[in-house]
């Protein structure tokens, strides 16, 4: 007698899905034309806007870095994460790593929202509160405006007046790949 094939249509007591891994879960285009998508316009617009946020914040001599410690880290963490996924969807790589890709697309990018907003309130904060130095490095405070009080000069608050605009341009990139990547994570 020769024994059982091996194969499963022969002997249905063989289960392929028990010796394979499931397939990689992703329904944004893999290689060059995932920058065609608004998804990937959106990652490189979020890259760029989010590098812009790191230098100018670091451009500014961060005067209060207890608020802007948590901008720049916010903005180099993400902008990190954001060019590694992007360079996972460019080379195709992603296809090759079996995970819902899906799944961790939305995750990611909620994460990103809620750090990202919370720099940028706390950007916007730190220019609220600021007081302008005159031209003669002297300063006339009446009465401070809140528990924050920050002494910049007019390059400073310049900076930091166009790194809260990027900060919640950014904020609104991160909101609609969140908003898109939940559409296709519930498809």
């Amino acid at each position: 007698m020769s024994e059982p094939a091996a194969n499963p249509a022969v002997n249905p007591a063989v289960n392929p899905a028990a010796t394979s891994f499931p397939t990689a879960t992703i329904t944004l285009p893999l290689g060059p034309g995932v920058l065609r998508t608004y998804s990937g316009a959106l990652l490189c617009l979020e890259i760029f806007f989010g590098g812009l946020v790191w230098i100018l914040v670091a451009s500014s001599n961060v005067p209060v870095p207890l608020l802007q410690g948590w901008v720049m880290f916010v903005s180099v963490t993400t902008f990190v994460f954001s060019s590694a996924y992007l360079a996972l969807l460019i080379t195709g790589l992603a296809d090759r790593i079996n995970t819902d890709w899906n799944f961790l697309d939305l995750f990611y990018h909620f994460i990103a929202l809620l750090f990202y907003f919370a720099a940028f309130v706390l950007e916007a904060a730190t220019t609220a509160a600021a007081i302008k130095i005159l031209p003669n490095q002297t300063a006339c405070i009446l009465k401070p405006r809140g528990n924050i009080l920050t002494f910049l000069d007019g390059r400073q608050y310049s900076i930091n007046v166009v790194a809260t605009i990027f900060a919640f341009v950014v904020t609104l990139c991160y909101g609609c790949s969140m908003v898109m990547g939940f559409k296709r994570w519930r498809k």
